[in-house]
């Protein structure tokens, strides 16, 4: 008799999405909803904006700690890759995994980012359902394949 095996759903995370394209951050909302993703998606539209709701300045003061990041890199008032140096020469914020997920697939964008420490780079998918399912390969690498630390 074959029994079935559960494997205990992961808890749900804080993910932060900086995006500042409101197309792009409303697709992946809607990958998030349409695949059950129960994490909760907090979305900032600039570098500045990001770097305030991790270091928990002004309105973010009660922003949560994030568990995974989304980066988009074209983003206004700090670019992306600024962003992504600031987050990882932070002592405090270096351990939160960073995605950079763009529409950029040039190679120095990708050198640059993992010289910065990206975490993983995606090119963002034009069409909508393979946006949607690189959106689900990043949830379930990051939140149930891999180990982070709390």
């Amino acid at each position: 008799m074959d029994a079935a095996v559960m494997v205990p759903a992961a808890p749900a995370i804080d993910v932060l999405l900086i995006e500042d394209d409101p197309g792009d951050a409303l697709i992946t909302e809607e990958a998030f909803e349409r695949h059950r993703i129960v994490n909760r998606l907090h979305q900032v539209r600039d570098g500045v904006e990001a770097l305030a709701f991790l270091r928990k300045e002004g309105e973010y003061a009660d922003a949560p700690r994030p568990d995974l990041i989304l980066l988009d890199l074209n983003l206004p008032r700090m670019a992306g890759h600024e962003v992504l140096s600031e987050i990882k020469q932070d002592a405090d914020l270096r351990r939160i995994p960073v995605v950079v997920l763009t529409t950029s697939g040039a190679e120095e964008d990708v050198l640059r980012s993992y010289q910065l420490h990206a975490n993983a780079f995606v090119t963002k998918p034009v069409d909508f359902d393979a946006f949607v399912t690189a959106i689900q390969h990043i949830d379930d690498f990051f939140i149930t394949v891999v180990a982070r630390p709390r």
